[in-house]
């Protein structure tokens, strides 16, 4: 038996399902985790023997970054998705990585482009329009510039080639499977296979805008994103009329060249929705509006711009170093948000804002309503009593009761470990806490009933905690007193 063989016979399961989609066999299994990096190539190793926690390991790598059931083995599924048509470049799971992987950079912003032929199956002017827009997805989000050039030396190179082409070291396999590959910077070089039937506005054969984008991707200096809904990632989703890149594709080219000025009449797009709403303050009815100063907050978030939001009945302010904003309607703000929230938190990841109540959620950017939402809330509801998102890992948590659930919003979570008690993470807190958040000063802190606990960098809670938050959050001039403090009453700088 070939030694290829010698474990992967004992992982694959007898599958009797059928499906258009041809899997790979085993031997092509074991070529496909070498070649894209899940396991080390034989040249790279003391043997050529893998034992069996390796192969299972590279597997479930495998089938994570594929957003498939997590099994080690190669079923069907696992196989199937092996041989749908991808990158050419490796992937960076072997190494557990879970965002964008950076591979270079250039070290200018203003950089030029040549498209040296054309795809037989395209027009020239559809091939064109496909190449700037792709161009222009990475442009829009970044401080990059690109020009062509009709002749002459250009810092990118785009051209499609043949299987057996001179003028492409790495070659293409035909129809199917490898697509495209790139060079990283500051090398330049974009091949597409010329095989392939490159299409534009269709669900037939494969987009160039989408993989000419994915490709410029690597030639600016990004490599694979675990995230299957990402631009970056690096199995083929086909054609996607209304495409966005992914909040893990901005965060990558935003690390590496940082983030561009709209110019005028545009939008940065992430910056979609942030623009505050004029509010226009109605009839208030008496009793109905909270008073900051007394009984426990639903809900605390550090929001978009850095704005500190505090949540009560229908109500929601802001709170400064030195004074409250005005109370306002919820609804006012964010429309469709219903009160008495159970908890909220915003993700500078993704630019979300969550909302929770009952065993339902709530997504807004900025202050519109992500289509397709409110959502039931699975897994972890109903009733939820606080949430946080922690940059340390930018994660969001959720608590309830004694226990939490760590939450990554950009793939599939599995929950059956939670929850897990928040004691053994969050030292010292509270059960069933009202709101929680990570706070400007990198400190994480608790509220409940008119307490707060504020936890140091080792997430324990700190000497002389918990405080009154009225006093220290709200600016009240005393806890027995029904009314915020000006903003000439000693004001502390942070809460303490």
């Amino acid at each position: 038996m070939k030694w290829e063989l010698l474990w992967l016979g004992c992982l694959l399961p007898i599958m009797v399902a059928e499906s258009s989609v041809k899997p790979v066999d085993q031997e092509e299994a074991l070529d496909y985790l070498i070649k894209y990096g899940y396991l080390q190539k034989p040249l790279e190793r003391m043997t050529d023997d893998f034992g069996p926690e390796e192969v299972i390991e590279a597997v479930r790598s495998f089938q994570e970054a594929s957003e498939l059931p997590v099994s080690g083995q190669l079923d069907w599924g696992t196989r199937a998705r092996m041989g749908e048509p991808r990158c050419g470049l490796e992937d960076p799971f072997n190494q557990k990585t879970h965002k964008y992987l950076l591979l270079g950079r250039w070290r200018k912003r203003h950089l030029t482009f040549r498209i040296l032929n054309w795809p037989s199956t395209l027009s020239i002017h559809t091939a064109k329009t496909a190449i700037y827009t792709a161009f222009r997805y990475w442009s829009r989000v970044s401080s990059l510039s690109f020009r062509e050039v009709q002749a002459g030396w250009a810092d990118i190179r785009l051209s499609f080639h043949g299987q057996h082409s001179r003028h492409c070291s790495r070659g293409f396999d035909g129809p199917g499977k490898v697509l495209a590959h790139a060079d990283i910077p500051e090398l330049g070089s974009v091949h597409f296979d010329e095989s392939e039937t490159w299409t534009e506005g269709t669900k037939m054969g494969v987009n160039l805008r989408i993989i000419a984008a994915h490709e410029l991707g690597h030639a600016l200096g990004l490599g694979h994103s675990r995230y299957p809904q990402a631009l970056m990632a690096p199995v083929y989703s086909g054609f996607r009329p209304h495409f966005q890149l992914h909040p893990d594709d901005v965060a990558g080219i935003q690390a590496l060249y940082g983030k561009g000025i709209p110019t005028s009449g545009e939008e940065e797009e992430e910056e979609e929705g942030e623009e505050v709403p004029i509010v226009t303050p109605g009839p208030i009815l008496p009793g109905a509006v909270p008073d900051p100063c007394s009984g426990e907050l639903d809900a605390m978030m550090l929001g978009p711009h850095g704005k500190t939001y505090a949540f009560k009945g229908d109500y929601v302010w802001t709170v400064t170093s030195s004074r409250l904003g005005p109370l306002v309607p919820m609804a006012t703000l964010w429309k469709g948000l219903p009160g008495n929230l159970d908890a909220a938190v915003y993700s500078p990841r993704t630019k979300w804002i969550h909302f929770f109540k009952g065993n339902m959620i709530w997504r807004y950017m900025g202050f519109k309503l992500v289509p397709g939402f409110p959502k039931r809330l699975n897994h972890v509801g109903p009733n939820l009593d606080a949430a946080l998102y922690w940059p340390l890992n930018q994660k969001v948590f959720l608590f309830k009761g004694s226990g939490y659930w760590q939450w990554d919003e950009l793939t599939v979570n599995d929950f059956s470990r939670y929850p897990k008690p928040t004691g053994k993470l969050f030292t010292g807190v509270p059960d069933k806490p009202s709101a929680a958040l990570s706070w400007h000063d990198g400190k994480v802190y608790f509220f409940k009933g008119k307490k707060y606990w504020r936890l140091n960098k080792q997430l324990r809670v700190e000497k002389g905690f918990p405080k009154d938050t009225s006093q220290n959050w709200m600016h009240c001039l005393s806890p027995t007193m029904g009314s915020a403090a000006s903003a000439t009453s000693s004001p502390t700088k942070n809460p303490s």
